[in-house]
């Protein structure tokens, strides 16, 4: 069990190293990371633990990005989880289709720097608590 004050992230990513480098630079800010391999096993986090913020991959095998994320938005008790898309997959439809037609909070395109991504969850979390 958490503390209340401790935010969980959960990354939902099918490579391991990209789940271990997101909690070597969001660890140290009192974030829990939680690593979820896939998108079978993220959902079956997020219905369970209700994370604070999801960082969410696309392209993985089995269940992509956008079917957790539907799946998400669908259920009553998850719907308002914010989910941040981090993805290789850097076209600019997919920008524009995660940012104005499915609604994701933010945007990441891999590789990113440290930086890019503590101020992406920040923004997020911030106007998730001042909703």
């Amino acid at each position: 069990m958490t503390e209340k004050n401790t935010k969980m992230i959960l990354c939902i990513e099918d490579e391991q190293e990209m789940i271990d480098l997101i909690r070597l630079i969001l660890s140290p800010r009192g974030f829990e990371i939680r690593g979820a391999n896939g998108g079978k096993e993220g959902l079956e986090i997020i219905r369970k633990d209700h994370p604070d913020l999801v960082l969410l991959d696309l392209m993985m095998p089995e269940m992509d990005g956008w079917e957790v994320y539907q799946q998400m938005k669908a259920g009553e008790a998850t719907k308002n989880i914010p989910v941040i898309v981090v993805t290789a997959k850097a076209q600019s439809i997919d920008k524009v289709l995660g940012l104005h037609i499915a609604k994701v909070d933010d945007f990441i395109v891999k590789p990113f720097s440290p930086q890019e991504l503590l101020t992406s969850v920040d923004k997020v979390l911030e106007r998730k608590q001042n909703a």
